[in-house]
């Protein structure tokens, strides 16, 4: 994958608020770490950082430069996003070397059509791979071309590039091929459905005519209770 160069100022003010300020300036807090380095706490341009992760995913590799006239190579390690805004709140950048061998989860795109009337259940969205810092790739393929009911593709099965290695068990299952249920098992299961909103109509029919028995309209005085002479 081929670097992303950006740029970066030193971050002074920590905390929930000065994190709050700092994205409101239209940049992302952010953390540098690794080597054995103390941490370095930055700040990035929140347009470019967020193109760059969108275009190249989770394991972009960036060349960044700080005001400071610090380089380095890094590796996102941990990015937080806001859910309803689709923000980036924060990340932990791990610094890396030309040549080093690092670890890292990468998505599982699966390829090809399975055999008719089935269905693909996803069981492993990503896998854990080891790759040169600078060569990790941004997804990794699996076919399902073809697959039968009852097959299951394995981490061995996923095709990996030139000095990419598996990090994880190759029988870790990534998809299952499922036979997709017929119209005669959807419709068997309807008549189901259809008691139980039966007796769930039943039942609030009962407790209405329960409290209605006895009970006073809304805004009208309860009954009193017949009252007896000596």
């Amino acid at each position: 994958m081929s670097e992303v160069k950006i740029s970066a100022e030193p971050r002074t003010e920590f905390g929930k608020g000065g994190a709050r300020r700092t994205r409101r300036a239209g940049k992302v807090p952010a953390v540098l770490y690794g080597h054995g380095e103390k941490p370095k706490h930055i700040a990035l341009p929140a347009r470019d950082f967020a193109a760059a992760i969108r275009k190249g995913g989770a394991n972009q590799l960036f060349a960044i430069e700080v005001s400071d006239g610090t380089q380095v190579l890094a590796l996102p390690k941990a990015i937080q996003r806001d859910p309803i805004k689709d923000t980036f709140e924060h990340v932990d950048l791990l610094l890396v070397r030309r040549g080093e061998k690092v670890t890292v989860e990468v998505p599982v795109q699966l390829t090809g059509e399975a055999a008719k009337d089935t269905l693909i259940v996803h069981d492993h969205d990503t896998l854990s791979v080891t790759a040169d810092a600078t060569k990790v790739p941004d997804h990794l393929e699996a076919s399902i071309e073809g697959a039968e009911p009852g097959t299951t593709i394995t981490a061995a099965d996923v095709e990996l590039p030139s000095g990419v290695e598996l990090a994880t068990d190759e029988e870790t299952a990534v998809a299952s091929v499922t036979a997709a249920p017929t119209a005669e098992q959807l419709e068997a299961t309807l008549p189901e459905v259809e008691v139980a909103e039966s007796e769930a109509e039943a039942e609030v029919g009962e407790e209405t005519a329960e409290g209605e028995e006895g009970t006073p309209a809304e805004g009208e005085p309860a009954a009193e209770e017949p009252k007896t002479e000596a």
